[in-house]
C-alpha cells in the first residue's frame, strides 16, 4: 500500500517521487479509454486532429461519457473529415449542424466556431501559429487571449464568446489548456499527441479542474482557494520547479490521483 503523502508531511523528494509515480501509472494509453482525447486520437492526419480535438476540448465539460458521446456526433455531423468539413462547409452543410448541442454550447456556437478554425486557417496560418506572435509565445496566457482575438475576428454573436475562455480576466481556460497539452506534449506515452512544434512542452499551463486542484491543494502545491488564473500560475510554477521542460505532464499524475481518491470516497460512502 502506497504511503500518503500531505501538504503536512510532504518534502521535495517525497513529492516528487508520489508525482512521477502516479505519471508513470497514469500515462498510458488505458488512460484515454475514458477520457476526451480519444477522439482526435482516431485520426492520422494533423489537420484533422487539431481541428476535432479543438472542438472537442470546447465541450469538455460535464460527465466524461457523454462529452465522448456529442465529440462523436461532432464528427458524424462533419463526414468524418473534420478540416475538409471546416474549410469546405457552405450554408446547407451549417444549417445541417444547426441541431447539435452540448449543454450551454449549441448549433449557433458550432457554426460559429467552424466560420472562426477556417478564418484561423485562411488568415493566420493554422491553430497553431494563431497563438503565436513573431513565432513565439512569451507567455501562455497572453497566447490564449491573442488565439480568442483571432478567432472572433469573423462576424459572431456575442454568446458564443463565452466558450473561448481569456485569463486576461481571470479564467483559468481550463479546456483552452488542456488542447495545448493535447497538441504540444510529446506522443511518447500514447496519451498526448505532440503535433505541434512551435509552442514547447515547457510554455503550456496546467488544466486545472477539481481534482487536479483538491490534490494540488492536499499536497501544499497551491495554496490559492479559487480556481482562477491565478491559481494556474502559481500550480504551474509549483510544478516547474519538478520539471522545468515539461511541467504539464503532472496534470496526468494529479487528475489521476484526484480521480482515483475520488472512487475511494464514493465506494467507502456506499458501505
Amino acid at each position: 500500500m502506497r504511503a500518503r503523502v500531505t501538504a503536512d508531511s510532504a518534502k521535495p523528494g517525497d513529492l516528487i517521487a508520489l508525482l512521477d509515480e502516479a505519471y508513470e501509472r497514469y500515462a498510458r494509453p488505458e488512460f484515454i479509454e475514458h477520457d476526451p482525447i480519444r477522439i482526435p486520437r482516431m485520426f492520422a492526419a494533423r489537420k484533422d486532429a487539431e481541428t476535432i480535438g479543438f472542438l472537442t476540448a470546447t465541450i469538455s465539460w460535464g460527465q466524461r461519457k457523454t462529452i465522448i458521446s456529442n465529440a462523436q456526433k461532432l464528427v458524424r455531423l462533419m463526414d468524418e473529415r473534420p478540416y475538409d468539413f471546416v474549410m469546405n462547409a457552405d450554408a446547407t452543410d451549417l444549417k445541417h449542424v444547426g441541431g447539435f448541442v452540448h449543454r450551454t454550447f449549441n448549433g449557433t456556437d458550432l457554426k460559429h466556431f467552424i466560420i472562426g478554425l477556417r478564418h484561423l486557417y485562411v488568415k493566420h496560418g493554422g491553430l497553431e501559429t494563431a497563438f503565436l506572435e513573431n513565432d513565439s509565445v512569451c507567455d501562455m496566457g497572453t497566447a490564449i487571449a491573442r488565439f480568442k482575438q483571432r478567432f472572433f475576428e469573423p462576424k459572431h454573436q456575442l454568446r458564443t464568446r463565452k466558450h473561448v475562455a481569456d485569463p486576461a480576466k481571470g479564467s483559468n481556460a481550463k479546456r483552452i489548456n488542456m488542447y495545448l497539452r493535447w497538441m504540444v506534449r510529446p506522443n511518447d506515452r500514447g496519451v498526448d499527441l505532440g503535433l505541434w512544434k512551435r509552442i514547447t512542452p515547457s510554455d503550456l499551463m496546467v488544466p486545472l479542474d477539481v481534482h487536479t486542484g483538491r490534490v494540488a491543494r492536499e499536497l501544499g502545491l497551491l495554496t490559492r482557494n479559487q480556481d482562477d488564473w491565478k491559481a494556474v500560475e502559481e500550480l504551474t510554477s509549483a510544478l516547474r520547479a519538478f520539471d522545468a521542460s515539461d511541467p504539464v505532464k503532472y496534470d496526468i499524475a494529479l487528475f489521476g490521483l484526484g480521480v482515483e481518491g475520488a472512487r475511494k470516497v464514493r465506494k467507502a460512502s456506499l458501505r
